[in-house]
């Protein structure tokens, strides 16, 4: 698989990203936390087809990510396709903050996610930034596993903050963080 990583540009602005991000929910991870620890036990569910919908109004300008000192999108390409993005920005509180990663459906488990990783760590080093943060669900074991495996840590989670979109979620938040030695 010969995958490119390379840093978004105006001249990409032609490319239409489509990437296939469903994924299969079969499993959740249930949190317990202590005065010094987050834990969690991963807890079988009947299995469900979930993807995140692209709301048009939603949708981060890129054109904003170009050329800028404190946000980039990296992107994984194969051939004439883009497989794989990572958004990240500066955080107030100096973490690179990702605001999406995601690899298609048939390109994962190939090493893109970790290769899309390694620039936003190297992005974040060479902007003295202090280590790298996200959120993602409960429910997305496979992308909870691998940040857990590329050396992420659980550093919080929220039960309500899906809510304000659908009060019927059950949804946790889960707040992930890698921090520079």
């Amino acid at each position: 698989m010969g995958v490119t990583i390379k840093k978004f540009t105006g001249e990409d602005l032609d490319y239409s990203v489509i990437i296939n991000d469903r994924f299969t929910v079969d499993s959740i991870l249930f949190l317990t936390a202590t005065e010094h620890s987050i834990q969690y036990t991963v807890k079988k569910v009947l299995p469900y087809e979930k993807q995140y919908s692209e709301d048009p109004d939603n949708l981060l300008d890129l054109q904003k990510y170009i050329d800028h000192p404190d946000k980039a999108i990296f992107l994984a390409i194969e051939g004439n396709d883009i497989v794989g993005l990572v958004i990240v920005r500066r955080n107030w509180n100096e973490f690179a903050y990702i605001e999406d990663i995601k690899v298609d459906q048939k390109y994962r488990r190939h090493g893109i996610g970790r290769l899309l990783m390694d620039k936003v760590k190297d992005w974040a080093q060479d902007n003295r930034m202090t280590g790298i943060m996200l959120e993602t669900q409960n429910n997305n074991v496979g992308a909870c596993k691998f940040y857990e495996r590329y050396g992420f840590f659980i550093g919080g989670f929220d039960k309500y903050v899906y809510k304000g979109i659908n009060q019927l979620s059950d949804e946790i938040a889960i707040y992930w963080y890698f921090i520079f030695e």
